[in-house]
């Protein structure tokens, strides 16, 4: 099966080209070959490779950004997936496309279910789930895939940020009511290839899908987490929300229910803590 995938320099686009299964071609498109603020490149970018199926995995992520940008993200985060999804319905494939915990508002504590009512408090929510409605109404085979706070060993990200932020402060307060699952973008990559190959087999799949990782934790928790993994002894003081503004309002409940992805691709929520294991191997800051 041959894959395009665009996004190649990413997080998720990195982990993809570097975990390959038997039989899958990969054809990694970067901004020189689809520009996603063109988005008319994107859907000839597919029509020319003519592949078997397409991941996504190329966005604006600029949560705080956006909200002086959101003209662009929306470009990016709609228009584009939008262009490459009617791409995929003329050509009868599958697209795997990659959303956000963003879409939702972040109230009580239950996780989100894949068809609860979207309300994002932001632009970059906003431009996530136009993308969202523009994959949909494409008539493509697809999967949406919605995801929360992913982390690698490249890319910046909440790990690498907090080994830098560990080793120069004395302390740290980091944020404790908003609760979520850390997603290892290795295991994301895997989730995007499964459920090509599985779209690929059964177009009859399509639909929105949630994966994060377990168990839900807090940003303070996470941190405290990579600091003893780590072997950095920063101490975290907990903070609410409120004491930390910031230019684009984050949701408080970042919990995502995984049972509709189990149950189509056989795919089992990844533990994020042995991701951060192999990550802060990867990174060389592994202390046990």
């Amino acid at each position: 099966m041959r894959v395009l995938v665009l996004g190649r320099t990413g997080q998720l686009g990195t982990e993809i080209a570097r975990r390959v299964p038997g039989g899958v071609t990969l054809d990694m498109a970067g901004r020189d070959r689809a520009d996603l603020e063109a988005p008319e490149t994107c859907a000839a970018l597919i029509r020319e490779a003519a592949p078997d199926a397409v991941i996504n995995a190329a966005a604006y992520t600029a949560v705080d950004r956006a909200e002086k940008e959101e003209g662009r993200a929306t470009r990016v985060n709609a228009a584009a997936p939008g262009a490459m999804a009617a791409e995929c319905a003329a050509l009868g494939i599958p697209l795997v496309h990659i959303s956000t915990d963003y879409v939702f508002d972040g109230s009580g504590t239950a996780p989100w279910q894949p068809g609860a009512a979207t309300a994002p408090l932001g632009a970059y929510g906003r431009s996530k789930l136009a993308g969202e409605v523009a994959v949909r109404e494409s008539g493509a085979p697809h999967a949406i895939l919605r995801t929360s706070w992913v982390v690698s060993a490249h890319g910046a990200n909440f790990v690498r940020t907090m080994l830098r932020l560990g080793r120069e402060r004395d302390r740290l307060r980091i944020v404790a009511d908003q609760v979520g699952g850390p997603m290892p973008a290795a295991a994301l990559a895997d989730a995007c290839l499964c459920i090509a190959e599985a779209l690929h087999a059964d177009p009859g799949k399509t639909g929105t899908y949630h994966f994060a990782g377990m168990p839900e934790t807090s940003w303070a928790g996470f941190a405290r987490a990579i600091f003893d993994m780590a072997g950095i002894a920063c101490p975290v003081e907990d903070i609410p929300t409120a004491d930390y503004p910031t230019p684009a309002q984050r949701p408080l409940n970042s919990r995502l229910d995984c049972r509709a992805t189990r149950d189509a691709f056989g795919l089992e929520q990844p533990d994020w803590r042995d991701g951060l294991r192999d990550i802060l191997t990867e990174l060389g800051d592994i202390s046990r």
